[in-house]
């Protein structure tokens, strides 16, 4: 049978920029090895299976898939597909129009604000599913420098030092390091990869305060081997997760904060992140990640 599908650029206004995803809008009668299959076979970073919603309220039930395995929420896969979702409800907009989008994932239910455009671009802003909960950081520091092709000196700025955090997705270990120039000298040294982070999870989210554009406030590199992925141009379950590194470092003050996070420049795929974080009494009580999608492709399945 034909199985519908469609291509995004996710966390980018701009086609061929921003991290790519495969949504596949006809599901039935595949199992989960056949998606893991299938995921392979496009071989981007996430691929998501769109299936009927299994309770009311809801718009769908999604599966998300990496190269090496089932994920139970991740960012860029929720922003593209709410945006395709509200794309597919609303055909043929002729103006910016406002949809709600429910998905049904693993984590649990995200619900997601939509801005879709008449050009098959558009916006989606969604509230975490889970704030970040911190884990011990078990590697080594010197270890992690040279994982990364890095001296010691390049690792912390300020009071951040390396830290583990999970929202909802995979567990990342944020590295922080002194500057975009210790960014672009990343080169990592997978011989030693596995021992300078430590468990639970060798999924590493560097970040420095500096930024390549103005009004940005971090910039970040993903890389997550754990994952079949090499470099992430844009991780929205990082970004998720980092808002406990804000909380734990930057101790901001009551009310809401806004955070721009630019990631992908180094692999010539400049994207985008928004990540909101509301706090109380000094507690992280909520938090919202959003960003832009827009279809570049659309197509069909024969299997």
């Amino acid at each position: 049978m034909a199985r519908r599908y469609a291509v995004l650029d996710v966390f980018t206004s701009h086609a061929l920029s921003g991290n790519p995803l495969a949504v596949v809008l006809d599901c039935e009668g595949l199992d989960t090895e056949a998606m893991q299959t299938i995921t392979r076979e496009f071989n981007l970073s996430e691929t998501v299976f769109v299936e009927a919603p299994s309770r009311p309220g809801t718009s769908a039930k999604i599966r998300i898939f990496t190269l090496n395995k089932e994920l139970p929420f991740a960012g860029h896969p929720t922003v593209g597909t709410a945006v395709l979702l509200a794309h597919e409800r609303l055909k043929g907009v002729e103006r910016d129009t406002d949809a709600m989008v429910v998905l049904e994932e693993q984590v649990g239910t995200v619900r997601c604000g939509a801005v879709v455009k008449p050009d098959g671009s558009g916006k989606a802003v969604f509230d975490l599913p889970r704030l970040p909960e911190e884990q011990a950081f078990h590697g080594d520091v010197g270890l992690a420098a040279s994982a990364l092709g890095l001296n010691r000196g390049d690792i912390g700025f300020e009071n951040h030092a390396p830290s583990v955090f999970n929202a909802g997705g995979p567990t990342f270990v944020f590295v922080p390091l002194s500057g975009l120039d210790a960014m672009r000298r990343i080169r990592r040294d997978m011989s030693v990869w596995s021992g300078a982070f430590g468990e639970p999870s060798t999924n590493i989210f560097a970040y420095t305060r500096e930024c390549v554009n103005k009004g940005h406030d971090f910039h970040a590199r993903m890389f997550a081997p754990d994952l079949g992925l090499g470099e992430d141009p844009a991780t929205g379950s990082a970004a998720a997760a980092f808002a406990g590194v804000i909380k734990r470092f930057d101790r901001p003050s009551d009310g809401e904060r806004k955070i721009v996070i630019e990631q992908g420049y180094e692999m010539g795929r400049p994207s985008l992140i928004e990540l909101e974080i509301i706090l109380e009494k000094g507690k992280l009580t909520g938090g919202r990640l959003g960003g832009n999608a827009k279809i570049i492709a659309r197509g069909e399945l024969y299997v």
